[in-house]
């Protein structure tokens, strides 16, 4: 006999903080968007130092500003350095103050660096192309500026929001070859400027910015390769992917899986079970993509590259957490609850869990988390998640909740807990 599947208690909220607190909470002014401020107020202050003897910029100059913008863009995105900064923010003890461990754990917004990096690098490279032909670059060195400005241009803009959430496919295809001609107009500029400028390449700095960003594109793809999967159905609703082909993942990572890898990829939360080699995943019917995937269930898949932390990462900054999640947000969440490093208290609201998801999962969520309150949206209906969030906060005495789910409700969860004063956190979708 199986443990219940219970409902949960819904807390009245408390007030918002006070306006002057609670507009720094405003969803304008996350630290995604004061990281992408940043890099801009570094920018600048670097053009009003160049142009503070009166003599303007020199092509060299700005060259090496768009290079050094775009580089960080690149590296921002970076596997190893998405982890590094995931391992740094998270080596605080509990015992600091709760306002520093509140800010550390945003580190997930680590994205605004790239963006922060590729539009401040674009503006810079748009910049130089008057400059170029005013100091007489040689034809060639200005065509192929041209062309490298206009397909900067055109990943800028379409990566903007209502081209990126209208059009994923699209914009996932156009960056990821388009981002490779850049690189390669890239070296065919610098090797022509080089051999106009003279001397050895190695002792030029735009060489080595090129030779590290080109490592940094070309690392995940020397890891591609293609590996068995094994495929459990309990509904036709999802998917369990289990694979063990020599790679045990750390809890709160993620990993790339494809079936055309120059075609589309798509991320999902690792599921190690403790004492256990291999993984799992946790795929629900959520567009084409997955849907043919629950449908046709392949027997191999690609991988490429390493295992990349998650925003759950963030969970050892505090004493207890809740994880609050819908549907198939379950999946990131039970590595966490499985490994219980960090004390913690389920929420969950998906419909019919036990048919949906399968017997063995939900007991195994039990077995480790007795009191997790599961709630049937089937039986009881869409709940107010805000609410809910706030009466396992304040029952289970946390210190922060983490939230995933889908953008919109993450986002009203995430949002409504911080405007009143308590740490929140939840995806972004910034990729």
């Amino acid at each position: 006999m199986t443990a219940p599947v219970r409902d949960a208690t819904v807390a009245t909220l408390p007030p918002p903080l006070p306006w002057p607190r609670r507009i720094l909470k405003h969803p304008a002014l996350t630290h995604y968007n004061r990281l992408i401020a940043l890099v801009w107020a570094v920018n600048l202050v670097a053009l009003g130092a160049g142009t503070a003897d009166g003599d303007g910029v020199s092509a060299r100059s700005l060259s090496y500003a768009a290079l050094a913008n775009l580089t960080l863009a690149v590296l921002a995105r970076q596997q190893y350095v998405i982890n590094a900064l995931f391992w740094l923010a998270t080596r605080p003890p509990v015992s600091w103050p709760l306002r520093i461990r509140w800010t550390l754990a945003k580190v997930y917004h680590f994205g605004g660096l790239h963006v922060g990096g590729t539009t401040a690098g674009t503006a810079w490279f748009l910049v130089l192309l008057p400059v170029l032909a005013v100091e007489g670059a040689p034809a060639a060195t200005l065509a192929v500026s041209i062309l490298l400005g206009v397909l900067l241009v055109g990943l800028v803009a379409t990566a903007l929001p209502p081209f990126r959430s209208r059009f994923h496919d699209r914009f996932e295809r156009i960056h990821r070859f388009g981002g490779w001609g850049v690189l390669l107009l890239f070296w065919a500029q610098t090797a022509l400027v080089l051999r106009e400028r003279g001397g050895s390449p190695f002792a030029a700095p735009e060489f080595w910015a090129l030779a590290v960003v080109t490592a940094s594109v070309a690392l995940p793809w020397l890891r591609l390769r293609r590996v068995p999967v094994a495929l459990e159905r309990p509904s036709s609703h999802v998917v369990l992917a289990h694979f063990d082909h020599g790679v045990t993942p750390f809890a709160g990572s993620s990993t790339t899986i494809s079936r055309s890898p120059l075609l589309e990829w798509h991320s999902f939360a690792n599921v190690p079970a403790p004492g256990h080699s291999g993984f799992r995943l946790t795929i629900s019917r959520a567009g084409d993509w997955t849907g043919a995937f629950i449908d046709d269930r392949p027997s191999h898949v690609w991988v490429k590259g390493i295992t990349t932390a998650g925003v759950a990462n963030i969970e050892t900054l505090f004493t207890r957490v809740v994880y609050v999640a819908t549907g198939s947000g379950i999946g990131p969440c039970l590595p966490h609850l499985l490994a219980e490093q960090v004390p913690s208290l389920l929420v969950w609201a998906t419909r019919t869990p036990r048919v949906t998801y399968g017997d063995a999962l939900v007991d195994e969520i039990l077995a480790v988390q007795p009191e997790a309150r599961i709630w049937d949206t089937t039986e009881h209906g869409k709940p107010d998640m805000v609410a809910l969030a706030y009466a396992a906060y304040r029952d289970f005495g946390a210190e922060a909740v983490i939230c995933i789910s889908n953008k919109r409700l993450t986002w009203r969860v995430v949002h409504g807990l911080e405007r009143r004063g308590i740490p929140a956190y939840g995806a972004i979708w910034d990729s």
